[in-house]
């Protein structure tokens, strides 16, 4: 599918839109379409996109400033319709063989009006591409825009319901106001929340990105962390038959296991074997993950902090231990920890952490896990951050499924 971005600018220059927007590009290009993005002011960052810089579309240019500053104060001059047509002159053929056409805020913001005027224009000649029109504000809703907005053309364009085109929005809060100021029902307006970069958020490792490619942690929730090697006084086993359980009650549950085989007893080839084993049998491969399945050697300092900023809390059940560090680097994190009831653990948590017996009953232990992380709000609200409000998520719940929908209606 070819789809064209458009807005004003686009990075390296700062700002809410041309981020979204830039993020939108990636994810499209990665899914297989070919991207082009209109904008005046901005660098192509990536060989899967085509930037089509056209000066005219920008809310900075000398001539756009210009006629603004008529528009401002009511006149429509033969400078406007003069600009209006240089811009529907380079955007058309820009715009011809497109399959979908996004517009970020040009439709609903008076920051060029000409462009506004020309997108209309080219929009009802025939075989024109399906149009989205992503409203991250709104002017004739928000008071300090109201000086700059007049009755009548063009300014009603901004208030237009543009029949035929799927309207996006980024809130329920605009979703209302939309459907109150141009007259379509709720339902029609599409919400397509903004995301977050959890890559770039957490400034994860590449190391760390490639092992994620492996694992789906998007959906997954709780995710635990058991920062250990595979050695039998781990008891690692107890672990599996704890997330066996606990998925009974949270279905989504995981557990990544970081280490690697222990590097001084042979038997752990052995033990790896009976952990993969207990996993198939409790069908939890798809849960529980052995990072030393891709990974022979002891991961990176980096790599392993990379996973406590992913996971949502530490799970330790060790028949000993000698001091006990993932449950410092946990409260660093911020993280809650379920940890056997040994010492020298007891000395480290004191009654900050959740404890259990390592010989105890996994199901019981799955309850406790459970009662904890439930009445969380921090945890509540993280996990679903995580499997919503990520970019990655975005596109695949929201954006994806927008590039095939049939619009509400066809009639222009």
């Amino acid at each position: 599918m070819k789809i064209a971005l458009m807005h004003y600018s686009i990075p390296p220059i700062v700002g809410g839109v041309e981020s979204v927007l830039a993020h939108q590009a990636r994810l499209m290009a990665a899914d297989g379409h070919e991207v082009h993005i209109i904008a005046a002011r901005g660098e192509r960052w990536s060989e899967a996109i085509v930037f089509q810089r056209v000066p005219l579309v920008d809310s900075r240019h000398d001539e756009v400033l210009a006629v603004k500053a008529e528009l401002d104060r009511g006149i429509v001059s033969p400078r406007f319709e003069a600009l209006r047509k240089a811009i529907a002159t380079e955007l058309a053929p820009l715009l011809q063989g497109c399959d979908v056409v996004i517009a970020h805020n040009i439709c609903s913001l008076a920051k060029n009006l000409a462009l506004t005027a020309a997108l209309a224009e080219l929009y009802q000649t025939p075989d024109f591409p399906r149009l989205l029109l992503w409203h991250h504000d709104l002017a004739w809703t928000t008071p300090r825009y109201r000086s700059e907005l007049h009755d009548g053309y063009p300014w009603d364009l901004l208030r237009w319901r543009w029949p035929g085109a799927t309207h996006v929005v980024v809130s329920q809060l605009r979703r209302r106001e939309l459907s109150e100021l141009i007259g379509v029902p709720q339902e029609e307006i599409a919400v397509v929340p903004n995301g977050v970069d959890l890559a770039a958020f957490y400034k994860l490792e590449q190391e760390t990105l490639d092992l994620l490619k492996r694992i789906d942690l998007l959906d997954a929730a709780p995710v635990l962390l058991l920062p250990v090697r595979l050695t039998r006084r781990k008891n690692i086993e107890f672990a599996l038959q704890t997330l066996a359980a606990l998925r009974r009650r949270m279905p989504d549950a995981a557990l990544i296991v970081t280490g690697p085989l222990g590097a001084h007893n042979p038997a752990n080839v052995r033990y790896q074997e009976e952990l993969v084993g207990l996993r198939n049998q409790l069908e939890l491969q798809n849960a529980a993950f052995f990072l030393a399945e891709w990974s022979e050697t002891f991961l990176p300092d980096s790599v392993i902090a990379d996973f406590y900023r992913l996971a949502d809390a530490l799970f330790l059940p060790s028949f000993e231990e000698g001091f006990g560090i993932p449950l410092i680097e946990a409260a660093l994190s911020r993280m809650p920890v379920f940890c056997s009831q040994i010492e020298p653990l007891t000395e480290l948590g004191l009654e900050d952490v959740v404890y259990f017996d390592p010989q105890g009953d996994p199901t019981a232990v799955a309850e406790q896990i459970g009662d904890v992380l439930e009445t969380s709000s921090v945890y509540r609200f993280a996990s679903r951050a995580r499997n919503t409000f990520t970019w990655e998520q975005v596109y695949q719940l929201h954006i994806a499924p927008l590039l095939y929908a049939v619009p509400p209606s066809s009639e222009r």
